[in-house]
């Protein structure tokens, strides 16, 4: 069962890379692009998994669908059309014909100073 023809959008894949030393003995990060991929994105299917992302440490607000070899991770943010997802997990099917992105979609907050 091939799903390439559902994949209906690309989203850019940004992820976390260290980029330095930040003076306190920590290391400050910086999010990169590291691929671009054919997803679609869908509301997930039951609140019931909106309970589960719970586990994940985030609010489970749609699923994105890409293909098997497509290279998403937990922590990574899929960007296009505007919108910012944030990765909480990646689950596979016993059959690899999709990966399965549970993410959160992120919204920034107005700033007060532009009003």
């Amino acid at each position: 069962m091939a799903v390439r023809h559902w994949l209906n959008r690309r989203l850019e894949v940004w992820r976390p890379v260290l980029v330095g030393e930040d003076g306190s003995g920590g290391f400050m990060t910086a999010r990169v692009q590291v691929a671009e991929v054919a997803a679609k994105v869908d509301q997930p299917a039951a609140a019931r998994e909106r309970e589960e992302s719970d586990r994940w440490g985030g609010d489970h607000t749609h699923d994105v669908y890409v293909l098997p070899e497509a290279d998403v991770a937990r922590g990574d943010e899929l960007r296009g059309d505007g919108q910012v997802f944030r990765v909480l997990a990646v689950v596979e099917p016993s059959t690899p014909i999709y990966r399965k992105c549970v993410v959160e979609l992120w919204q920034a907050e107005p700033d007060p100073a532009e009003s």
